[in-house]
């Protein structure tokens, strides 16, 4: 038995993996690796806080001899893991280290509070991404060229005529031909109603003059009679009333330029050697 266990080449796998973590682990040590671990007073303040929020009572005396029993166990683990080089080639420890590394600029950016002249100075910058949109509030009535034929211009002009006797009191549900959207629309940004309607009809309703029955407006259903009711321009919006947008992509950016900053730096202090595969030859 002990004869057959011994020609197991698992064995002498299992062996010959033991020998090399053993060796390597004596040459391969880095220096700063040091041999004293200290489990420091705000080290347990901190791990007594943590299980209070936790378990909504403060841990008891073993309970707390528990935990740093681990914390003493995971610097053990954590040094000899570093020490035997298992940091490197994995890919979720370095995008963890990536990112604690990305932190520190983040902590840099988020100390520093903008002034009302920056924030005004991002907004102008900035402007397609805190103006107001133009607002549009109308009725429409729908025709159906399908339903009209070449009579469509002829049946648009006489309805036309009718709705501007009745002015803004028309009632429009009662009027055209079957439609399935709503037959009025209150404040609607003008890319919503580009975006029901298309382009060329919002670009319209941004010339008709409000308070008055005009069309036929084209649009993709069709033809369309619209009173527009209130039309409210386009504009940038006063710093208090977007104050907090403002600020929070205002130190998003101010991030982001600082990670950008950092790695800058931290690059100058290494050569890149970038070895790509050759490319194929043409037409193959």
């Amino acid at each position: 038995m002990v004869k057959r266990l011994l020609r197991e080449p698992l064995l002498h796998f299992l062996l010959l993996a033991l020998l090399i973590f053993a060796v390597y682990s004596r040459v391969s040590r880095p220096g700063e690796v040091s041999g004293h671990i200290v489990v420091t007073q705000g080290q347990i303040a901190s791990m007594s806080e943590a299980f209070s929020r936790t378990w909504q009572r403060p841990p008891t005396h073993d309970e707390l001899e528990g935990l740093i029993r681990d914390r003493v166990q995971e610097e053990v683990y954590y040094r000899e893991a570093i020490a035997l080089g298992l940091d490197r080639d994995d890919t979720v420890v370095r995008r963890r280290l990536r990112q604690k590394m990305e932190f520190i600029s983040d902590d840099v950016a988020r100390e520093v509070e903008p002034t009302d002249q920056q924030l005004r100075a991002y907004i102008d910058a900035h402007e397609s991404a805190f103006r107001v949109e133009r607002r549009f509030t109308f009725s429409h009535v729908y025709l159906d060229p399908s339903r009209h034929g070449e009579n469509l211009a002829r049946d648009a002009a006489q309805l036309l005529a009718r709705l501007k006797q009745a002015g803004g009191r028309a009632d429009v549900s009662e009027l055209g031909d079957a439609f399935l959207l709503e037959h009025t629309f209150d404040a609607v940004p003008a890319s919503e109603v580009a975006k029901q309607f298309g382009g060329t009809f919002a670009a319209t309703l941004g010339e008709l003059p409000p308070g008055e029955w005009r069309g036929p407006v084209e649009s993709g259903y069709g033809v369309h009679l619209v009173f527009v009711t209130e039309r409210t321009e386009g504009r940038l919006p006063a710093l208090n009333d977007v104050r907090e947008a403002v600020r929070r992509e205002w130190t998003n950016a101010r991030r982001v330029n600082a990670n950008g900053a950092l790695y800058q730096s931290l690059l100058q202090h290494y050569v890149v050697t970038i070895e790509r595969p050759q490319l194929a030859e043409p037409g193959r």
